[in-house]
C-alpha cells in the first residue's frame, strides 16, 4: 500500500506550511500530493507551485471541478501539467455539489452521472491528441452549423495515458467510476464498512468494463493525528465532520450525510444535519459520534495507526492519502513521519 498526502484547500490557514509539508513528504517517499478546490484557490496553480519545488512526488487534483471548466480546457491543463512535471501529474475530477455548481459556476446540477461520463470521454479523447469531435447530450464538438472544426491538442503530454481519478461517494457514481476511471478518490472511509459502501460498487463497474480491480487505485483520504488520548484527538475533527455530514450540500442532496447513514449512523446523521442547518454548529459538532470520527481517521500512537493501516490494506485500499493534522508545522511533519513509520511496522511498505 502506498501513501499520499492531501494539502486540502489553499487559504485554509496553513498555507505557509503546506510547501514544507509537501517537500517533507517528497523526501520521505510519499507517492502523491493532492490538493483541492471549491470556491477559493484553484487547484492547478497550487499543484504547479508544489511540483516546481519538489523532485519525485506526483501531484494530483482532488478535485478539479467538472462545472468549473469545459472538458477540453481540463485536457489542456492536464497535458500541460504532465509535460511540466515530467509525468508526475494525476487528474482527479468531480461534479462538486449543487450549491457550488449552481451558485458559483452557474451550471445546473443535473444528471451528474451522464455529465461525468461525457466529460471523461472528451477529456480522454483530447489528451490522446485525436482530432476532437463529440456528440452527446451535454456537449457537442464542434458546434453544428458554425465555423468550428475538429482540432487536436498541440501540447504533448509526457505520458500517453495520464491517470484519471473520480471523486465518488454514492453507489451509482462509484460503479461508474470503476467502469470509466483509473482510480477512485474516497472521503470518510471506514475500513469496517469499505466493502459495503465502496469496493463492491467499484468492482461491479470494473466487471461491467470487462476488468478486474487489478491496477485500479482505491485512494481514500484520512486525517492523521498523533497522541495517546484518542478522544481528545477526535475532538479536533468534530467541526470538520459536522461541516460535511451536516452542511455540505442541501438537506436533500448531501452525499456525506447519506454515506454516514449507510455506515449505520442514520439517527446521528439526521441530528447533525438538523443542528447544522439551523445554525447550531457547535451543537452539530458535539453530536458527531466518537466512533464515526475514529473509524474515518488515523488517531493515536504509531502502533495503533499501523493496526488501522493493516485494516485498510485488507479492505482493498491501494493508496492511503493522509491529511496530517496539527497546530504547528512540527506537529504536521511529525504526523507525516509517523505515517511512514506505521506503514513499515504494518509490513506494508
Amino acid at each position: 500500500m502506498r501513501l499520499g498526502i492531501n494539502l486540502g484547500y489553499w487559504g485554509a490557514g496553513m498555507d505557509g506550511d503546506n510547501l514544507a509539508v509537501a517537500q517533507e513528504a517528497d523526501r520521505l517517499g510519499y507517492d502523491v500530493c493532492w490538493a483541492a478546490e471549491a470556491y477559493g484557490s484553484d487547484v492547478p496553480t497550487v499543484l504547479a507551485w508544489v511540483a516546481a519545488q519538489t523532485e519525485r512526488i506526483d501531484v494530483g487534483s482532488a478535485i478539479m471541478q467538472i462545472p468549473a471548466r469545459q472538458p477540453a480546457m481540463t485536457a489542456m491543463t492536464a497535458a500541460t501539467l504532465d509535460s511540466l512535471t515530467k509525468g508526475r501529474f494525476r487528474l482527479g475530477l468531480g461534479v462538486s455539489g449543487p450549491q457550488v455548481s449552481e451558485g458559483w459556476y452557474g451550471v445546473k446540477f443535473d444528471k451528474p452521472l451522464s455529465r461525468t461520463r461525457e466529460y471523461v470521454e472528451i477529456v480522454r479523447k483530447a489528451m490522446s491528441r485525436e482530432r476532437l469531435s463529440y456528440e452527446g447530450a451535454h456537449w457537442t464538438l464542434p458546434l453544428p452549423d458554425g465555423p468550428g472544426k475538429p482540432i487536436k491538442l498541440t501540447v504533448h503530454p509526457e505520458r500517453e495515458h495520464i491517470p484519471l481519478y473520480i471523486a465518488a461517494i454514492g453507489p451509482k457514481n462509484l460503479e461508474q467510476t470503476g467502469e470509466i476511471a483509473d482510480g477512485a478518490l474516497l472521503i470518510f472511509p471506514s475500513a469496517d464498512h469499505l466493502e459495503e459502501t465502496a469496493i463492491k460498487h467499484l468492482r461491479a463497474g470494473r466487471e461491467k468494463a470487462g476488468k478486474t480491480m487489478d491496477g485500479f487505485d482505491v485512494c481514500p483520504t484520512l486525517p492523521i493525528a498523533l497522541g495517546d488520548d484518542v478522544s481528545s484527538l477526535a475532538d479536533m475533527f468534530r467541526p470538520y465532520t459536522a461541516l460535511y455530514v451536516g452542511g455540505m450540500g442541501s438537506r436533500k442532496q448531501n452525499f456525506y450525510n447519506q454515506l454516514a447513514q449507510r455506515m449505520g449512523y442514520e439517527k446521528e446523521a439526521a441530528e447533525i444535519q438538523d443542528k447544522y442547518l439551523s445554525g447550531d454548529k457547535p451543537g452539530a459538532a458535539a453530536a458527531v459520534p466518537l466512533q464515526l470520527i475514529d473509524s474515518t481517521t488515523l488517531l493515536g500512537t504509531v502502533d495503533r495507526i499501523a493496526d488501522r493501516m493493516q485494516a485498510y490494506a485488507a479492505a482493498g485500499v491501494t493508496t492511503l492519502t493522509l491529511a496530517p493534522a496539527g497546530f504547528t508545522l512540527d506537529e504536521r511533519v511529525a504526523a507525516l513521519r509517523a505515517g511512514t513509520e506505521a506503514l513499515e511496522r504494518a509490513g506494508l511498505a
